[in-house]
């Protein structure tokens, strides 16, 4: 059965501004009733109306209302073709890994989220598909690293947590001329400040959780495909695997969707000034912003992107001062994930990147000393003055 069946595929409402499109989505209301909130379809099955007929809804792990809602929505959002709401971040990472067969190969970001490093090497690896983890911001590396057999370069910009840009057009030029998908981890910026699909990438996920969600009440990962045939292929897993997203979760993903573009104006507002402060504290040693102008891939943001975001990652003198500031925090809350309302900090070495070889996570700089903050939509002198005396 194929996806968005009731609607024209992907309408892209193109006489709207984003801010509208995230509040109003792709149908809206529910087209039965006239319900603002989009109705949650909690349901595990619909009624056939007869043995001839063709209906548009029969089971929910195949096609729900709801979900629809969401996928449409993010269809239009991030300007694809087909979208899947599943149940995590990882399951989307699990879904575009499965267009790869054995003797196959894929490169990929170096410094990117542990849970994706896992992936590649405990269940690509061991089904016979070859990787190469490298610095995607190098595009001579990454034409030397490139095979006759790559077939997916995968790309986290900015990357998790050493917030690394790669020029998505660049790579997705240099990926296209060997016949290789190129995909984009799209977390952290969301289709509000970049959409890797207009500059070229060919599949766009997120960690739903995240941004999208935005209130830390939620688990779900988004894809976004701008090719029928590759949503084809992705449709039938989706079916087999049973991956696919319910009403509740795919309802609340909706509801934070609504806020996307204020939520992320003030995460991204609060970070500049929250990483300004930490670049001239003395106990903090470096700080990595994608929005200071020195960092050394700003060209590139500046160029593909339209805002900075909320995420910044931090190392300070010594493992004393991390662990002063993690159990002083009040207002910042240390925690795993991001993206959400609330400021959460967390220690990579610790939490996010235990899966990374230690020599590997050493040279890429995540080290026991190196923090990364979410900063919330708070008022910013209440981060602010929260690190200051955790800081002490």
């Amino acid at each position: 059965m194929k996806q968005f069946n009731n609607y024209p595929n992907c309408e892209r409402k193109e006489n709207l501004k984003f801010e509208s499109k995230v509040v109003h989505g792709a149908n809206g209301v529910d087209p039965i009733t006239g319900a603002i909130s989009y109705p949650i379809y909690q349901t595990a099955t619909f009624k056939h109306h007869g043995l001839e007929k063709t209906d548009p809804y029969n089971y929910s792990r195949c096609i729900n209302p709801t979900r629809e809602e969401l996928e449409r929505t993010m269809c239009i959002l991030e300007e694809g073709e087909r979208a899947f709401a599943v149940n995590s971040g990882m399951a989307a990472v699990s879904l575009i890994m499965s267009l790869l067969k054995p003797q196959e190969h894929i490169i990929y970001s170096d410094d990117v989220y542990g849970g994706t490093y896992r992936a590649v090497n405990e269940v690509l690896q061991p089904l016979g598909i070859d990787n190469d983890s490298i610095d995607l911001t190098d595009l001579e590396l990454l034409k030397k690293t490139i095979r006759p057999n790559t077939k997916m370069i995968f790309i986290e910009t900015p990357t998790n947590p050493m917030m690394k840009v790669a020029d998505i057009e660049a790579i997705a030029k240099i990926g296209h001329e060997h016949g290789a998908l190129v995909v984009v981890d799209n977390t952290f910026l969301t289709p509000y400040y970049q959409k890797p699909l207009t500059l070229g990438a060919d599949i766009v996920i997120h960690s739903g959780t995240k941004y999208l969600g935005g209130h830390n009440d939620v688990i779900a990962g988004i894809v976004v495909v701008k090719d029928e045939e590759i949503g084809n292929k992705l449709e039938i897993q989706m079916y087999i695997n049973g991956a696919g997203l319910g009403p509740m979760d795919s309802w609340l993903l909706l509801r934070g969707i609504k806020t996307l573009a204020l939520r992320m104006d003030k995460h991204s507002d609060n970070a500049l000034k929250v990483a300004t402060f930490l670049r001239n504290h003395p106990k903090v040693e470096k700080v990595y912003y994608v929005g200071f102008p020195d960092h050394p891939n700003y060209d590139t943001t500046k160029k593909q992107t339209t805002g900075f975001g909320g995420m910044v990652s931090f190392r300070v003198d010594s493992i004393e001062t991390v662990n002063k500031l993690l159990s002083k925090v009040k207002l910042v809350t240390f925690a795993e994930s991001l993206g959400g309302v609330e400021s959460l900090i967390t220690h990579p070495v610790s939490r996010t990147h235990t899966e990374i070889k230690e020599e590997i996570r050493e040279a890429l700089g995540i080290t026991d000393t190196l923090l990364r903050l979410s900063v919330g939509i708070e008022a910013p002198e209440d981060i602010i003055a929260d690190l200051a005396q955790s800081l002490e």
